[in-house]
């Protein structure tokens, strides 16, 4: 077996203090500039502990060692009239995902079971789709009411574009929070989706909070943007309130568009997670998907900057087993909030 090793590099560290400073100008209640964000991209990986380890110090500020775990459920899978060339489940898809209308009743609920059996606080319903029509509305009214009563778990639904009135339907049945991703920045938005923009997005997450839910809000990096993108969705995410930001790195899926999209370092990675604690210092940052493909044996370290993981599958891709998700957060010393149940076993 051979091993590859890195090319000789000429890469020096930062000055001593260098992601401090910006720590502490953070948790005094100042925030970093955009140049300030960007250079944490640009920065050498020799510099990724020290990031980190100031990236944890607001972190641990505000979240202290907690980690809270979501569930996502695939309620409506394929069939999507949407373009966006990053999805398995888009129009322009090759990729062999199941098709299905949104499930039944029995199969919802299941799924909610298991998702407080594997120590999850928020269970997350999603559908492909541009928007819910009237029958997916009605679906989603009917059984949040009665997951919440069962389990307890809070709701997030991620359901495409909403109008004002649909925002307001999914509040008045429970819906504690929903999904919807900026995905990238304005200025890249065209070159991954033209069936809808950036601001429909945008729009959707005004009239989500408007309806008075939480707004949940993240991206997809590594989809060839550069990283003055990343910077500016950070910050757009930030100005917006958004609560809780989902960081995925790219899984570039066979039949997908973006196929073959050179993959993202888990050093660069990393560095990313750290830059939206920065930007976002007291939101929910949630490690999302592609996390055990490109962070690989790195994935603990970005639980130092990041609070939140997704337990158990994606939409259409596989995650790590459960156990292995507790025994990391065990084996870094922090721990589960908010679980419904004990969650030592291996589910």
């Amino acid at each position: 077996m051979s091993i590859a090793t890195p090319a000789a590099s000429t890469a020096t560290f930062s000055p001593a203090g260098t992601y401090d400073a910006l720590a502490d100008r953070v948790l005094a209640g100042g925030s970093i500039t955009r140049e300030e964000a960007l250079a944490i991209l640009e920065a050498p990986d020799l510099d990724v502990p020290a990031i980190l380890a100031a990236g944890y110090r607001i972190r641990h500020h505000h979240f202290g060692n907690s980690v809270q775990l979501y569930f996502l459920m695939n309620a409506k899978s394929g069939l999507c009239p949407e373009d966006c060339h990053y999805c398995s489940q888009s129009k322009v898809s090759d990729a062999p995902v199941p098709k299905y209308n949104i499930l039944k009743r029995d199969e919802l609920m299941e799924a909610a079971r298991v998702a407080a059996e594997r120590g999850a606080k928020t269970y997350c319903l999603v559908i492909s789709a541009r928007g819910p029509n009237e029958r997916e509305m009605n679906a989603v009214e009917k059984i949040v009411p009665e997951i919440k009563q069962k389990y307890n778990l809070d709701i997030c639904a991620c359901l495409g574009l909403l109008s004002t009135e649909q925002a307001e339907r999914l509040k008045a049945c429970g819906v504690d929070r929903v999904n919807h991703n900026l995905n990238s920045s304005e200025s890249h938005y065209e070159k991954i989706c033209t069936t809808h923009t950036y601001a429909d997005r945008v729009q959707t997450l005004r009239n989500v909070r408007d309806a008075g839910m939480e707004m949940c809000s993240g991206g997809i990096i590594g989809m060839g943007e550069a990283k003055e993108d990343i910077v500016s969705m950070a910050f757009d995410l930030a100005e917006l309130g958004v609560k809780s930001i989902p960081v995925n790195i790219l899984n570039a899926i066979d039949g997908t568009p973006l196929e073959g999209t050179d993959a993202m370092s888990a050093q660069d990675a990393l560095k990313a997670l750290a830059m939206f604690r920065f930007v976002a210092p007291d939101r929910e940052l949630r490690i999302a998907g592609g996390r055990e493909l490109h962070l690989r044996s790195l994935q603990p370290q970005g639980l130092y900057v990041a609070n939140s993981l997704f337990v158990g599958d994606y939409l259409t891709t596989k995650g790590q087993a459960p156990q292995a998700d507790y025994d990391m957060i065990t084996d870094l010393g922090f721990e589960i909030t908010g679980s419904c149940e004990e969650v030592s076993l291996d589910r």
